[in-house]
C-alpha cells in the first residue's frame, strides 16, 4: 500500500501523501481498538469477561497494538492487533459464542468502511469542489478501504486470525490440538506470505468487491 504509493508514478503528490499517512493514522488509531474492543465486547455479553479483567475493554490503542499487524498494514493495507484474550469455557454457549466473539471485529471494521464512505457521500453534497473536498476523497477512500482488507484478512481461516476461531469449532480435536501445537509456526507462515505478496492479490480483489457494492450503494458516480 505504501509501497506502492512512494514508487508509484504520476498520481504522488504531497496532498496524497499527507491524506494517506492521515488515513493509516486513524486506523492505528481507531480501526484496530474499535475491532478488538468489538470482540471483547461480544464476549463479555456472552459470558467470558476475561477481556474486562485484561484491560482490554477499552479505546486506548495502546492496550491493542502489535509492532508486526501494524507494520503490515501501512506495507500491504491488512494486518491485524494483538489478539484479546477469550476464555470460551465461560461462554453460556460454546459454538454461539466463539462465533460472535470472532465476527464481531471484521464485521466493526465492515461498518466502519460503510459509515466513512457514507461521511463522504455527505462531503460531496455540502462541500464545494476543491483542497479541501480532495483530501476528504483521499482520506476515507482509503480509510475505508484498509477496514476493508482488515475484514477479508481476519476473515482468513488462519491462525491466529479470527477466520480460525470461526472454523475451529467444527474441526476434529485432533486439528484443532495440531494448529494449536504449531501456531507460532504457522503464524510465521502467514507472515511470509503476506510479505511476498502471495495473499495481496485474492484479499485485493475481495475487497475490491466490497467496496465496490459499498460505493454503488451510496450512489457515488
Amino acid at each position: 500500500m505504501l509501497l506502492d504509493l512512494l514508487y508509484s508514478r504520476g498520481s504522488f503528490s504531497l496532498e496524497t501523501l499527507f491524506s494517506t499517512f492521515l488515513s493509516y493514522a486513524m486506523v492505528i488509531l481507531l480501526a484496530l481498538p474499535v475491532h478488538e474492543l468489538a470482540h471483547g465486547y461480544v464476549a463479555d455479553r456472552m459470558g467470558d469477561h476475561t477481556a474486562r479483567w485484561s484491560g482490554r475493554l477499552t479505546m486506548n490503542p495502546f492496550a491493542h497494538l502489535d509492532l508486526m499487524g501494524t507494520l503490515m498494514i501501512f506495507l500491504f493495507g491488512f494486518g491485524y492487533a494483538k489478539p484479546v484474550p477469550v476464555n470460551p469455557r465461560n461462554f453460556r454457549n460454546y459454538k454461539t459464542g466463539m462465533a460472535l466473539t470472532a465476527l464481531a471485529g471484521p464485521a466493526s471494521n465492515l461498518l466502519m468502511a460503510f459509515l466513512s464512505l457514507l461521511i463522504l457521500r455527505l462531503f460531496y453534497l455540502f462541500l464545494p469542489a476543491g483542497l479541501a473536498l480532495n483530501i476528504a476523497y483521499i482520506f476515507f477512500r482509503r480509510f475505508a478501504l484498509i477496514n476493508v482488507r482488515l475484514a477479508v484478512f481476519n476473515l482468513l481461516p488462519i491462525p491466529p486470525l479470527d477466520g480460525f476461531r470461526i472454523v475451529a469449532n467444527v474441526l476434529p480435536p485432533k486439528w484443532s490440538y495440531f494448529v494449536d501445537r504449531y501456531q507460532m509456526y504457522i503464524s510465521l507462515v502467514v507472515m511470509a506470505l503476506a510479505f511476498s505478496g502471495v495473499l495481496s492479490w485474492p484479499i485485493s480483489r475481495i475487497s475490491a468487491g466490497i467496496f465496490n457494492f459499498f460505493v454503488t450503494i451510496l450512489m457515488f458516480h
